[in-house]
């Protein structure tokens, strides 16, 4: 079934792996046309890239950190003119720092919410400034629930993505006159490669009776998402919050 995006120009932050790689990869297959964003991962944005075109599919990677607007603006500008549009962006790259807030101190704050919050609002303000110019567009948010419920130990990063889930709201309504889709998607636990393997193990039982459908997600779980509301299927479909989480929060 033709969903509408071969040709289209993706944008993921944080692309690399996990999450990001799922996304990159399930884009791909659609034919899109992807710029993979990474800032230290370099190595496996190159590989996911090669990957991509061993299988078919056109990706790039792209260097820049995404809590400084000028290298955004760089990136942004870059891929459109490389392109010749910028169609989605997915704002998924993220900083958590696990500590207690009343143990935390203003220094470990600065990089969460610069990466979480001022990084959705860097590329969205980049990439918005192009879509609405060619009067389409599709901007999509990860978060975590913690945003939406609040969660022990990762108070920073919770804001930050409270905010973002605030900013897509706000874009919305700004650009519907555009053509241009907002929305955020929500995610209970994901397995990825900044788990730690061990507390996983020694703790999956105790946090899995939280999750209906008992068990975490993995990053194929929150791709297919990313592609519906990437798609002509979801046109009509702007301002939201939607859960991928397995049931964690019914919200």
């Amino acid at each position: 079934m033709d969903i509408g995006l071969e040709g289209k120009v993706a944008i993921v932050t944080g692309g690399a792996r996990d999450v990001g790689g799922a996304i990159a990869r399930s884009l791909a297959r659609e034919g899109v046309r992807v710029a993979v964003n990474y800032n230290s991962s370099e190595a496996e944005a190159q590989a996911l890239v090669d990957d991509i075109a061993a299988s078919g599919g056109t990706a790039r990677a792209v260097k820049a950190d995404i809590a400084d607007y000028a290298q955004v603006r760089a990136m942004t500008d870059d891929v459109a003119a490389e392109w010749g549009s910028l169609d989605i962006l997915v704002n998924n790259a993220g900083y958590v720092k696990y500590q207690r807030f009343i143990e935390s101190e203003p220094a470990d704050w600065r990089r969460q919410i610069d990466v979480c919050l001022y990084g959705a609002l860097n590329c969205s303000h980049a990439a918005a400034k192009h879509m609405a110019k060619q009067q389409a567009g599709r901007v999509i948010n990860i978060v975590g629930d913690s945003s939406r419920i609040g969660e022990a130990n990762i108070a920073l990063a919770a804001t930050a993505r409270g905010g973002t889930i605030a900013l897509g709201k706000s874009m919305a309504k700004e650009l519907g006159r555009y053509n241009v889709t907002v929305n955020t998607i929500a995610l209970g636990l994901i397995e990825t490669a900044h788990q730690d393997p061990e507390f996983l193990a020694k703790n999956m039982e105790r946090i899995v009776k939280a999750y209906p459908l008992r068990r975490i997600g993995k990053p194929g779980d929150v791709a297919p998402m990313v592609v519906f509301l990437s798609s002509a299927g979801a046109d009509w479909i702007t301002g939201q919050v939607i859960s991928v989480n397995g049931g964690f929060s019914m919200v």
